[in-house]
């Protein structure tokens, strides 16, 4: 018996009790679409699952992918700077009521997944008492009560601050599974003293999604130039720019709005295209400054929607991971505006390492150059882009068949699912050694 619930899966007799656990529903579109990633794995393989999630937006989790949804932090101001007395008071009561909340959430599931996202990185400004401290709180619960803890296609990457690099070390060490979604990220992780031998790279849960019905590019019947996606982001460098980081967010607003500018100037129509909701603000001084109807912006909620944005454009440039992700997942050349070493990584993984330019210091003339050589070899990269995407989806149909054997209660169901796998694996290899 699993202290604090039922009796452990066997032959299929009691519904196994998986719990998703992050800042999910939170306004960042790239988590959204790990989750839905992994919840279609869970309603596929394991459709008698009883899923839950313990999340930062409970209330869109619950509304958008009918699951139940418990709140992550039990002080729900956590995301916001304290000023005051109350708040103060208020956050470190919080901390410490989420040791129990976390954990007794923790003890009434067989298996908790973390989906994706960047969880044991620091690209972006992060404080260790943050989400740093959640996670501990999730991998130390799990290792007490016995639930497997999986780390599925996370990113990571090296990280200056010492107490936020020891409580990520050490939820990773307590955790029961650990892949990743880049090998930069396993990397990072071994060089901060994690024994990462064990561990899988596979490319990201997103690249599981479904791509929604895909249009051809705007492109008139005279042949004139179709429209091109740009997607911005409030950017302010990573979590060792705090000092600079209104001069880094102002030269990069600078030079991607000079860059919109001049596409509008040649009659080059720009949608907008952000992935959180703090990007917002970018979108409106871009629009602002240009103030062209050629100059649009897009209203996505999902990444289904940055998809079929992407999917109509000619050409797309953007910052976001998972906006990079979406155009390459429909095959639509991409060059990246890159703020991290995982957005070059996934570039070279999908043949347009070329195609890369700093976020820290945009300059338009240069991005327009490696912009305009981008378009001329269209065609070609968009016959690269279908390869890589075909292999990407067989590199996450191994990922899922492994991550079933890792964590999940042996059942009849799942080990005929590994053994199929195993033997389709076993198969392809022969049929490539036959001359």
């Amino acid at each position: 018996m699993k202290p604090g619930g039922g009796t452990r899966v066997r032959g299929g007799e009691t519904p196994v009790r998986v719990g998703v656990f992050g800042l999910l529903g939170s306004g960042n579109l790239g988590n959204d679409g790990s989750l839905e990633a992994v919840l279609g794995y869970l309603r596929a393989d394991h459709p008698d699952a009883a899923v839950d999630a313990l999340c930062g937006g409970p209330e869109v989790v619950a509304t958008r992918y009918r699951i139940p949804a418990t709140r992550l932090h039990w002080y729900r101001g956590e995301y916001r700077t304290a000023s005051r007395l109350g708040a103060i008071v208020g956050k470190g009561l919080g901390k410490f009521v989420d040791v129990f909340r976390t954990a007794a959430w923790v003890r009434r599931h067989d298996v908790v997944i973390v989906p994706g996202m960047g969880v044991l990185e620091a690209t972006l400004p992060l404080r260790p008492w943050g989400f740093p401290y959640s996670l501990f709180l999730l991998c130390a619960s799990g290792r007490l009560f016995g639930t497997r803890v999986a780390l599925v296609g996370v990113g990571a990457a090296p990280i200056g601050d010492r107490p936020t690099r020891a409580l990520v070390c050490w939820s990773a060490r307590l955790a029961a599974y650990r892949s990743y979604r880049d090998a930069q990220s396993r990397d990072a992780l071994q060089g901060m003293g994690v024994d990462t031998a064990r561990d899988e790279v596979h490319p990201d849960l997103a690249f599981a999604l479904p791509t929604p019905g895909e249009s051809a590019p705007a492109e008139s019947a005279l042949g004139s130039p179709g429209p091109v996606c740009v997607g911005v982001m409030d950017f302010h460098g990573g979590n060792d720019d705090r000092a600079r980081a209104e001069e880094i967010h102002r030269r990069y607003l600078e030079g991607t709005t000079r860059f919109v500018r001049a596409l509008a100037e040649e009659g080059r129509p720009v949608r907008l295209l952000t992935g959180d909701e703090c990007d917002a603000t970018v979108v409106a001084a871009i629009l602002d400054a240009v103030d062209s109807p050629l100059v649009t912006a897009a209203e996505t909620a999902s990444l289904a929607d940055l998809m079929k944005e992407t999917a109509a454009a000619d050409t797309v440039v953007a910052t976001r991971y998972h906006n990079l992700i979406c155009a390459l997942k429909v095959g639509t050349p991409t060059l990246a505006l890159s703020y991290a070493a995982k957005s070059d990584a996934l570039m070279a993984q999908m043949g347009l390492d070329a195609y890369c330019h700093p976020a820290r210091e945009v300059d338009a003339d240069r991005l327009l150059e490696q912009f305009r050589e981008l378009e001329q070899r269209s065609a070609e990269l968009r016959r690269t882009l279908t390869e890589r995407n075909l292999a990407a989806t067989r590199r996450l149909e191994h990922q899922f068949t492994a991550l079933t054997a890792a964590v999940f209660p042996a059942t009849d169901r799942t080990r005929a699912q590994v053994q199929a796998h195993t033997d389709a694996n076993a198969n392809a290899h022969a049929l490539r050694e036959i001359p």
